[in-house]
């Protein structure tokens, strides 16, 4: 099935090994290419005319015949790359005369470099929408629980009340930052290689900024070397979808472990979840644990990229092209676990009744601590070590916090500071209530609700701006292909005689 290009025949090789070629065919994972592909050979064609490297005409029916070429067209198996397969369908429109001139100052090297700079911008593009609508998921669903009491768990255990909108505001400010860096890899990845060729550019008078304006790109990437050899944009943006991958599956984790009996806290969507096949009772995360382990490849294929790019020398190689399906499937797995986190979490329940659980009750011990520092002036260690003391005597006789006494606290003064303590029963009843905790929890960035609706709202902002940007950046690529389709088309209708007269 597999056969060197009849392109590449009769030359320096006389002949190479079907299963050779089949086994450095990267023709199974160069489909998303295609489109990216035909606009190169678009805007580099134009080029070629302009600067007067091809004859008019003879650019003029190669641009007729690559705006004939359908962006989806399926691309055979027999020839080892779409850039291979689009010059043979061009030769088959127009002959070779004429179709051999395609790839006259550019070489593959460049080609491949600039079009998944080109896809790999739309597919940034897709998973900055993916974010944006995860944390305006989780805005709306924090919106509903600003009062919404939650504990907070440090090493897993129950540590200090929290809301649950403050919770989710941890996940939305982590996700903000994803979305920073997004931004700062889409300038980076948006700088074009055409041009380059092989590896040193071209003796033909080429114009590098003509293609990288047709093609949309900021700039063109300058170096020759630099811009067919590096993959560097590609292991950021991996790194970028590592850190995103980590920060979905603490997510996940958190809401497989609150959706479980033992924790109450949150209720799964009966859509997202699953029943056993031999327990009746049992509500199975299925969806999460899934994204959980999606996640884990997103790691795999980063390690795994950056250790094939450690060992290679300058300039293109072919370990190259190993790199770039893992780069797709990562981005496709971190968009559609996105997706479905947002429609999972847009349908999630959460308990107000939680902290009525026995082992909730001392999670608001820090603030009776801080108690006798404000009212009764006992330095924090020692108030520490009084409070410590005093919840080792409640365990130890199965008491809770709603069994504090001001005896209780007494002795336990005595017991550790040789302190002589006469509480207030009030005082002792307010730093109890797990509510009142998080209401008096007003720092900047804490979780009592003044402070939690004056952080949601900052937020909506950024979403709002982060879509501003995202607009503008497709605007952007839209204006730079309808330019270059106007230009083809205007090519593609004219004539010599109208070309020679202007």
């Amino acid at each position: 099935m597999f056969k060197l290009s009849k392109l590449l025949r009769g030359g320096r090789l006389t002949s190479v090994r079907r299963d050779v070629v089949k086994f450095t065919s990267s023709i199974k994972s160069d489909q998303k290419l295609l489109k990216p592909v035909i606009k190169i050979n678009e805007a580099h064609v134009a080029m070629l005319i302009e600067q007067k490297i091809i004859e008019w005409s003879k650019g003029v029916k190669l641009l007729q015949a690559l705006s004939e070429l359908e962006s989806k067209m399926k691309l055979k198996p027999s020839i080892e790359d779409v850039h291979l397969a689009v010059e043979e369908e061009i030769n088959k429109k127009v002959g070779q005369e004429i179709g051999g001139n395609l790839h006259i100052a550019k070489s593959r090297n460049d080609q491949v470099s600039t079009a998944i700079r080109m896809e790999l911008r739309e597919k940034l593009l897709d998973l900055i929408i993916s974010v944006i609508k995860l944390q305006e998921a989780l805005t709306k669903l924090a919106e509903k629980h600003v009062r919404t009491v939650v504990p907070g768990y440090t090493h897993l255990h129950p540590a200090q009340p929290v809301t649950f909108a403050h919770y989710l505001l941890s996940y939305l400010d982590m996700l903000e930052r994803d979305l920073q860096r997004l931004e700062e890899t889409y300038q980076r990845v948006n700088l074009c290689p055409m041009g380059a060729g092989a590896l040193a550019t071209s003796s033909f008078p080429i114009n590098r900024d003509r293609v990288a304006e047709l093609l949309g790109f900021n700039e063109v990437l300058e170096n020759s070397i630099d811009a067919v050899g590096s993959r560097d944009f590609i292991l950021e943006t991996m790194a970028n979808l590592t850190i995103i991958a980590v920060d979905i599956s603490r997510l996940v984790e958190d809401l497989i472990l609150w959706s479980s009996p033992d924790f109450g806290i949150i209720e799964l969507p009966d859509s997202f979840s699953s029943t056993s096949s031999i327990m009746p009772q049992k509500k199975n995360p299925d969806v999460l644990e899934v994204i959980r382990a999606k996640m884990s490849h997103i790691l795999g294929n980063f390690l795994t990229s950056a250790t094939t790019m450690k060992a290679l020398p300058s300039s293109y190689n072919m370990d190259l092209q190993e790199i770039t399906p893992r780069l797709w499937e990562s981005l496709e797995n971190v968009i559609t676990s996105l997706d479905m986190l947002s429609k999972l979490v847009t349908n999630l329940k959460v308990s107000k009744n939680v902290f009525s659980k026995k082992l909730l009750n001392f999670s608001t011990s820090t603030e009776l601590a801080n108690m006798l520092v404000r009212k009764y002036k006992v330095p924090f260690r020692t108030a520490h070590k009084i409070v410590g003391s005093l919840i080792r005597t409640l365990t130890e006789h199965k008491l809770t916090f709603s069994d504090v006494t001001p005896e209780l606290i007494h002795k336990a003064a005595q017991d550790t500071s040789s302190l002589s303590l006469n509480i207030n029963v009030k005082d002792i009843q307010e730093t109890a209530d797990p509510l009142k905790f998080v209401e008096s929890h007003k720092a900047r960035g804490g979780p009592s609700p003044t402070e939690v609706k004056r952080m949601l709202k900052i937020r909506k902002q950024w979403s709002a701006l982060s879509k501003s940007n995202l607009s503008k950046k497709k605007l952007e690529l839209n204006k730079a292909d309808d330019r270059l389709q106007s230009l083809v088309q205007s090519y593609s209708s004219s004539d010599t005689a109208k070309h020679r007269k202007t």
